[in-house]
């Protein structure tokens, strides 16, 4: 069974920073693309970071540049967010996900989602 769980969210101060993890169970992270997305209240959806393993093409969004970087632990099957100098706009519920055609067309596994909260 196909299984991604997201962990590591909290409360942090403005110009602090979390790292959240993305542990995958049931299937090998290295032959997917993997998302990290969030979601803010009353906003929609938007993609953080996203990596396909299919080409190795990456996209950041454009208000994470410089600040927010993923990496991965093969062994662990996980991939980690580390998240620099948050601001409380990056207040939300982040999200990982998985698709298995290696593209990042479709994301077909999602995690419960990990709340991240940017507040003095």
């Amino acid at each position: 069974q196909v299984q991604l769980v997201e962990s590591g969210g909290g409360l942090v101060q403005p110009g602090g920073s979390l790292r959240l993890s993305c542990a995958a169970s049931g299937f090998t992270l290295d032959y997917y693309a993997i998302g990290w997305f969030r979601q803010a209240p009353g906003k929609e959806r938007e993609g953080v970071f996203t990596i396909s393993s299919s080409d190795g093409s990456t996209y950041y969004a454009d208000s994470v540049k410089g600040r927010f970087t993923i990496s991965r632990d093969n062994a662990k099957n996980t991939v980690y967010l580390q998240m620099n100098s948050l601001k409380p706009e990056d207040t939300a519920v982040y999200y990982c996900a998985a698709d298995p055609r290696g593209t990042g067309a479709e994301w077909d596994y999602w995690g419960q989602g990990t709340q991240v909260t940017v507040s003095s």
